[in-house]
């Protein structure tokens, strides 16, 4: 269900300089908007009205031309902290209350933006298609027979209904990219390290990272100034470099597309013709496609889930598990006990292996400047994914897997809809540390026309958008 008003950044944004929105006013309204029924089965914990109040009240002395976020909602998937709610990563037994919320979602809280709840999720954000929780099957936010893609599902349809402006989710194998193309949502993927995973259960803790969801590129942007930086309390955090490598924008840029025979579209009859007009519309923003050889990204996904990355899932939970596997979603459970039979000796193969695949795959970067690719080359009823559940979820994984793997920078953005009206997204990706290159093709892109001429949705709320116009209500 789309929620009735308007909760775009900008438009909030002014609303607040104008002094004709307060952010006691807007959680009043946004919590009984969207109220306590929960059909789609989006959140795991939603912050009482009394709750959000107190966040809203702080800002009250506050000048929002002060603060970037100020007064802005978003949702937070639920293996992520927030100070005093449980994270449960979708699975009661193994919940705890946070004294302390995660790096990211206390800097954009200091920001001036206001947690609306704990969001859905696959369980221990294993899987892309947000089926594997015991608190339902998050359903897609154009029509709920169909997925809504995980694991970060929640964060997607929660911001695709128009319940807040802005997600976090995280990404280690695809889940903050294709629930944003099954929900016409942008879905940035940052580099690794650049946002700290701090206070985030991890999944596989060497590739994982958080990851935005936003309505266009340009709130993707903002959101991403205000939760960066280099945290000392994360291993895995890296300082990005300074200055930052230039963008191919503005001017020319050369992307890559795989050989038509590296492409899969899983039987889709129409998602092919959509790629082909994404195309188009890049080659007019001025991007020139230059055909690349796809099979080392190909390779390098299949060691994700073939290898033994699989047992860092293991590792991550790895007491809860040995003494409550039982409370673990089957499919989620029969995956990570599979990691024990990795050695290792097997370990360092893969690694060897990967660093091989690594070197191969570099090579790609002198002749482009970016690769684009389908965000999934399909997406499926909840059912199909229900009766088989692991080669489904592989199909979803085809475009996204090699990604952390390769160390590389991702941005989803909306490429347009199926004429069953199911959206279509395709993915961006180039080297670690281009997140800003990467954004401003997106905002290119949300400044050009649809091939119609029309003006593309916000997520699936029908709020028309056009980056030259501003947004119409």
């Amino acid at each position: 269900m789309s929620m009735p008003f308007n909760l775009q950044m900008p438009f909030l944004r002014q609303q607040y300089l104008e002094g004709s929105l307060t952010p006691l006013a807007l959680v009043q309204a946004l919590d009984s908007l969207i109220g306590s029924e929960d059909a789609g089965h989006v959140w795991i914990y939603r912050l009482s009205l009394e709750e959000m109040r107190a966040y809203a009240e702080a800002l009250l002395d506050k000048d929002p031309a002060s603060l970037p976020l100020y007064g802005i909602p978003f949702a937070i998937k639920d293996n992520i902290d927030l100070a005093g709610v449980p994270t449960t990563a979708a699975c009661a037994e193994y919940a705890y209350v946070p004294e302390r919320s995660a790096t990211v979602v206390q800097q954009l809280i200091d920001a001036g933006a206001i947690p609306v709840g704990k969001t859905n999720l696959d369980q221990f954000a294993t899987g892309l298609v947000g089926t594997r929780s015991p608190y339902g099957a998050c359903q897609n936010s154009f029509d709920p027979a169909f997925i809504s893609g995980g694991s970060s599902s929640g964060s997607a349809v929660a911001l695709a209904s128009g319940m807040v402006s802005f997600s976090l989710g995280t990404d280690t194998a695809g889940s903050g990219r294709v629930p944003a193309a099954f929900n016409n949502l942008v879905g940035l993927k940052p580099s690794c390290g650049l946002l700290s995973t701090q206070g985030m259960v991890p999944a596989c803790r060497t590739l994982d990272c958080m990851s935005i969801f936003a309505l266009t590129a340009d709130d993707a942007a903002t959101v991403l100034a205000v939760a960066q930086g280099f945290d000392a309390e994360d291993a895995y955090s890296r300082a990005a470099p300074t200055p930052l490598p230039a963008g191919p924008l503005p001017g020319a840029f050369r992307f890559g597309v795989p050989r038509r025979e590296q492409l899969a579209f899983f039987d889709n009859a129409h998602t092919p013709g959509l790629f082909d007009t994404a195309l188009a519309r890049l080659q007019a923003l001025g991007g020139t496609p230059v055909e690349i050889d796809f099979s080392d990204f190909l390779q390098t996904a299949r060691l994700l889930y073939e290898g033994p990355w699989v047992a860092e899932r293991y590792a991550a939970i790895r007491t809860f598990f040995e003494q409550q596997a039982e409370a673990v979603y089957p499919v989620t459970r029969n995956i990570i006990a599979g990691a024990t039979r990795f050695s290792a000796a097997d370990t360092f193969a893969a690694q060897y292996r990967l660093k091989a695949m690594q070197r191969k795959a570099a090579s790609v970067w002198g002749s482009v400047d970016v690769i684009v690719t389908p965000t999934a080359g399909t997406i499926y009823r909840i059912d199909e994914v229900n009766a088989d559940p692991v080669q489904t979820n592989s199909n979803l994984g085809y475009y996204t897997n090699f990604m952390n793997l390769l160390d590389l920078a991702a941005i989803a953005i909306p490429a347009g809809f199926q004429p069953d009206g199911l959206p279509f997204g395709v993915t961006l990706c180039a080297p670690a540390f281009t997140d800003s290159a990467l954004l401003a093709i997106a905002a290119a892109w949300d400044r050009a026309a649809q091939p119609d001429g029309s003006a593309r949705t916000l997520g699936a709320t029908g709020i028309p958008f056009n980056a030259n116009t501003g947004v119409t209500l």
